[in-house]
């Protein structure tokens, strides 16, 4: 018996070595209700999606940087089955970047019954959701119909989420007082999250600086250090030019924001790749078959290769120095004009509401804010 008690002793003392080693998570699961009046919703998030990854990768646990992981829910949209409550999950918990923001932008509304306790109840079911309570687990629902409607108890969703640290933050699209009548604002306190209040008909306001065009010739740079390997090579490369074509028809402020994040290591494509793929230890460049190589890489010995490789990442580091470099210097110049526009009483957005409570809630739990300085 004392055998098998030190054992479990020794079990549980390496999983907790184990854990307090590796790197945290942010894990952000987005519910939207895409009915007839969400579309100003929807296009508030595709305005602040590159934004709030921006602030969100900012931040450190313990000297690390943590994995930053998104999740997509819509609801109440008739186009959906009436058996699964008018929800469906659009993406799995993932750090993909790019096909979180083509998911995104691919929503569409369409009438329907907003069932909040239901899609709330999908979520914490569906979702690989840490155990760590170190980890940051955050629920952000938008709507803006009665949060108690539906054949699920939100109450008790509410209860399930608290019992496992996942904090839910709701977003009423309307004024503050009517989200409290209709119980949006107890959907958020019953779990210690945060009640927000927009208006989704206002079109985002962006901050342009003279910095932008400087960081979009960089990230034009950047995009010829991207080398698609295997079959997903070409048409995951096609998808990043997309995306980037998508924030750009946001706003030049999207595109740049977009640029930003690329210039991080949150923005990681190992599973297409070839740079990242060598880089996480995904592929080996000596060792792959000449069919599964991109072109540049073809008919090249292995030490070619690897020089060829290294002089890539090399451009890369170059460019993605550069666009940091601007950004903060963007950030500053941003910094001021949002205290002039406080000052003013500017209201809050998706984008601002996420980021804030976000923040917020990382801080009490142990998170801090890099904040780079330029040399």
């Amino acid at each position: 018996m004392r055998k098998i008690s030190l054992a479990l002793a020794l079990l549980f003392i390496c999983n907790f070595a184990a854990q307090a080693q590796s790197p945290r998570k942010i894990q952000v699961a987005i519910l939207f209700d895409t009915s007839n009046s969400m579309d100003g919703l929807i296009d508030q998030a595709k305005s602040r999606i590159w934004k709030i990854v921006n602030e969100v990768s900012s931040l450190k646990h313990s000297g690390q940087t943590p994995n930053i992981e998104f999740a997509l829910y819509q609801y109440g949209n008739d186009g959906l089955s009436q058996k699964e409550n008018y929800i469906q999950k659009i993406l799995d918990l993932t750090s993909d970047l790019d096909v979180i923001s083509q998911k995104l932008f691919a929503l569409r509304t369409n009438g329907g019954q907003e069932y909040c306790g239901a899609v709330i109840g999908r979520s914490l079911s569906d979702l690989n959701w840490s155990a760590n309570p170190q980890d940051l687990k955050m629920i952000y629902i938008a709507g803006n119909e009665p949060f108690d409607q539906g054949p699920v108890s939100f109450r008790e969703e509410c209860k399930k989420a608290a019992g496992r640290n996942i904090y839910i933050n709701t977003i009423y699209c309307g004024a503050y007082d009517q989200g409290v009548r209709e119980l949006w604002k107890e959907g958020a306190e019953c779990s210690e999250g945060d009640y927000f209040n927009i208006n989704s008909n206002e079109a985002v306001v962006h901050i342009d600086t003279p910095y932008d065009k400087d960081i979009q010739v960089y990230n034009d740079s950047l995009n010829s250090t991207y080398y698609g390997y295997g079959s997903l090579g070409a048409a995951r490369k096609s998808s990043q030019t997309m995306e980037d074509s998508n924030a750009e028809m946001e706003a030049p402020a999207v595109a740049t924001e977009r640029a930003i994040v690329k210039s991080k290591a949150v923005y990681n494509n190992s599973s297409w790749d070839l740079l990242d793929g060598v880089e996480s230890g995904s592929v080996n460049i000596e060792e792959m078959k000449d069919e599964e190589l991109p072109e540049e890489f073809k008919g090249k010995s292995p030490e070619e290769r690897k020089a060829l490789l290294e002089e890539k990442q090399a451009e890369r580091k170059r460019y993605q120095d550069k666009i940091s470099q601007l950004a903060v210097e963007r950030q500053k110049f941003i910094d001021e004009e949002m205290e002039k526009r406080a000052a003013e009483g500017e209201a809050d957005d998706f984008g601002t509401s996420v980021n804030k409570s976000l923040m917020e809630k990382a801080s009490e739990i142990g998170y801090e804010k890099e904040t780079p300085d330029v040399e």
